[in-house]
């Protein structure tokens, strides 16, 4: 079992390389080779349609120049195993998506035991229990363990996938899709993915989190146009941009509990 879980070899991705194809014109990317490093976040940005989820796409299936891009990615310096892109036991990458939907007709705990189980961890209790704790810190509203998992929001399922993931989940490369839209704490739940040292690649169009990135990738007519590394300028705008997403949550905290904003000071 622990074989059929990958877990009789090093997993352990230390970087992942990026090798350009084509944007939708079929003209060739502007990028020479692009790394990505345990522990960096890259964002991607472009206007909607652009091609940010597709990137995605390329890297979460390690394209080997067989999508419509004709991108190319080596996992460690090396052609990544077929095994990485075609077996569900053994990939490499999680991806949380914009929409999560349960079917199965389980309780937060249940859920989150039955996954730490198949993975064949010796702590099971305490690591369900460090989940459901994380995803209660990252979510607007808090759910109880026993919970059932098909009437949790769309923001608290979110949460739920990004403490697994970022806990139990063996995968090193994670992809996100517009955290923004959960209605979760976004820089939280960046902090928890980056503590498990994953490489974080997150579409975006929230200015506050593609600043939190060390890099953004720039996004269109479905090619990498740019690449523009995080200066100490822009982080020095991303401290003024977090003020202001506090007073944000601040207020939509308030409008939450029912409360007015007439006395709130901006």
């Amino acid at each position: 079992m622990l074989m059929f879980l990958g877990g009789g070899e090093s997993r352990t991705v230390n970087s992942v390389t990026l090798f350009p194809g084509t944007n939708k014109s079929g003209e060739p990317e502007s990028f020479t080779e692009l790394t990505f490093k345990r522990g960096e976040i890259v964002c991607i940005v472009g206007p909607t349609g652009s091609g940010k989820s597709r990137l995605l796409a390329d890297i979460e299936w390690m394209a080997q120049k067989d999508t419509p891009t004709h991108r190319q990615l080596l996992v460690n310096g090396n052609v990544p195993d077929p095994k990485w892109r075609f077996s569900s036991a053994d990939k490499l990458v999680a991806q949380l998506s914009q929409n999560m939907n349960f079917v199965m007709d389980l309780s937060v705990e249940e859920f989150v035991r039955l996954h730490a189980d198949s993975r064949m961890v010796n702590n099971v209790e305490q690591v369900v229990a460090n989940i459901i704790r994380e995803a209660n810190e990252l979510a607007g509203e808090k759910f109880a363990p026993d919970t059932a998992i098909t009437s949790l929001s769309g923001g608290q399922s979110r949460a739920l996938m990004i403490a697994d993931t970022a806990i139990l989940s063996r995968s090193s490369i994670v992809l996100i899709d517009e955290i923004e839209n959960a209605g979760i704490d976004r820089k939280k739940a960046l902090d928890l993915l980056l503590s498990e040292d994953k490489i974080v690649l997150m579409a975006t169009h929230d200015p506050m989190l593609a600043l939190m990135g060390d890099r953004r990738i720039v996004i269109k007519n479905g090619g990498i146009h740019a690449v523009i590394e995080t200066d100490d300028k822009e982080r020095a705008i991303l401290t003024d941009i977090e003020a202001l997403d506090k007073k944000v949550q601040a207020m939509r905290t308030l409008l939450r509990n029912g409360e007015s904003l007439e006395n709130f000071e901006f």
